[in-house]
């Protein structure tokens, strides 16, 4: 597949030279230094051995990067933010890196079909301000914000803290520039709300991972502020109350989140510089955000919680008074992934269907509590959608070859469970390199056979972010 093995030295720096001479004005690293820090993600567990890392300005130079890799049967990995969890934007097999990070622009507004137009490589929270500056809002939103990219979230379609309201990174693409294996351009949708004019290669592209072609430029579709809101925490005293507060909040209130955590994922927020909510301990936490324009709408909020109290489903809370404060009973649920991030936890990004959230969450705490009785387990997630996140912190004593083992049995375990359940191994990290040998318990062989057949379509040669969704 890629022609810059053993003896192929010469002419893998013979290639490279020609892509210099065919787009002189590309930036092009090969320090070792660089390599390193294009070559991975947030997973940590490959060693980057990309061969370059091409750093293109424009559509035209990302067609004609294609064109050059197409003829020399050379390998693309794309990379925008490289927050991913999967793996899905590593480069270990002697890659091009193709980062889109000077292609970061906002390229249109438009007022009556209320849409941005962007590059992919620019920033979610860059993206929230420039819908701000309009009156508007981007409502897809998720802690990394400040680092991950448009690109790169279509790519996953990433789902994140509000999809209980507003919906996956797919509900808000209005249309997507494409730059296939070949170097053709495509434009799918271009903006349409009605198009019914056969296949939507456009959601077809969306979740892809790169592997269709590389997305160059998106549409983004823009609403409407929420009401004023407000966010309330709740200190639960058992998981079997979990769904049943969501039921009263839900019963009530109009949401735009419903996030819960552990009394693991808290001590490690709190040691990381978070403010403690409560003076004492509960096992579970619920962070949930909820439009409070009105005094009749957060009196509402009042009822929810003495009912909840009431009930015996929750043993303590506290309600916002201020957007300070808000953002610090956020920063308890937003902060965990970063106060784990010294640990380099495995970790597992899980969904089923909001029914079926309280059967498998016994299966799978009875699950963990055997298969991990020595490990530090820190899980939390967004209950509201049936999305859960597990990490598993590595003991200082076991080597990491020995820690990933150990979880990918158990991730095993998982899967099956998951499998009895009707749920999905990925909810929005994507496959990547990390998930592949658990993707058949998520999708049917008629499924994945068709997968490959529009792959094989879309990039004959197998070189648009090859190794990842399957080999």
């Amino acid at each position: 597949m890629m022609g810059n093995s053993g003896g192929a030295e010469a002419s893998t720096a013979d290639s490279l030279g020609e892509l210099s001479c065919l787009l002189p004005a590309l930036r092009l690293l090969t320090a070792s230094a660089d390599l390193e820090h294009y070559g991975r993600d947030w997973t940590r567990r490959w060693t980057p051995a990309p061969l370059a890392i091409a750093l293109p300005a424009s559509i035209q130079e990302v067609r004609e990067i294609a064109r050059w890799a197409s003829e020399h049967r050379i390998a693309l990995v794309p990379s925008g933010g490289r927050t991913g969890l999967s793996g899905g934007a590593v480069a270990a097999s002697g890659e091009i890196v193709v980062s889109f990070e000077r292609m970061n622009r906002v390229l249109d507004f438009n007022l009556v079909d209320r849409t941005l137009t962007v590059q992919p490589g620019i920033a979610l929270e860059a993206v929230h301000k420039a819908a701000a500056e309009h009156g508007l809002i981007y409502p897809v939103d998720f802690a990394a914000r400040g680092s991950c990219s448009i690109g790169g979230n279509i790519s996953t379609n990433a789902g994140g803290i509000r999809v209980i309201r507003y919906g996956n990174t797919r509900e808000w693409i209005a249309g997507l520039k494409l730059v296939t294996a070949s170097g053709d351009l495509l434009e799918l949708n271009r903006g349409l709300i009605k198009n019914s004019s056969g296949y939507d290669l456009r959601q077809l592209v969306i979740g892809a991972e790169g592997t269709l072609g590389f997305v160059v430029e998106a549409t983004l579709r823009l609403t409407d502020p929420p009401p004023a809101s407000q966010v309330m925490l709740f200190a639960v005293p058992e998981m079997a109350s979990l769904m049943r507060v969501f039921a009263a909040c839900r019963a009530r209130l109009k949401l735009s989140a419903f996030e819960f955590f552990t009394d693991r994922a808290l001590h490690h927020v709190l040691v990381h510089g978070a403010q403690k909510p409560f003076d004492e301990v509960s096992p579970y936490y619920v962070v949930t955000e909820f439009d409070a324009a009105d005094d009749m709408q957060q009196q509402a909020a009042l009822d929810v919680f003495e009912q909840c109290l009431n009930d015996g489903l929750v043993n303590d809370g506290v309600l916002s008074q201020s957007e300070a404060q808000a953002a610090a009973l956020w920063r308890l649920r937003e902060g965990i992934t970063e106060s784990l991030a010294s640990y380099k936890p495995y970790k597992n990004d899980i969904s089923v269907r909001i029914s079926s959230v309280p059967a498998f969450l016994d299966e799978m705490q009875a699950l963990l509590a055997r298969e991990y009785p020595h490990f530090d387990v820190v899980w939390f997630g967004h209950i509201g959608d049936g999305n859960l996140h597990i990490n598993v912190l590595k003991p200082t004593e076991l080597g990491d070859a020995d820690f990933v083992a150990q979880c990918e049995r158990v991730t095993r375990l998982l899967s099956e469970v998951l499998v009895r359940h009707g749920g999905s191994i990925s909810a929005e990290h994507g496959i990547g390199l990390v998930k592949k040998q658990y993707l058949a318990g998520t999708r049917s062989a008629e499924d994945i056979a068709l997968m490959r057949g529009v792959r094989q379509v879309f990039d004959p040669q197998g070189l648009m972010n090859p190794g990842k969704l399957f080999d």
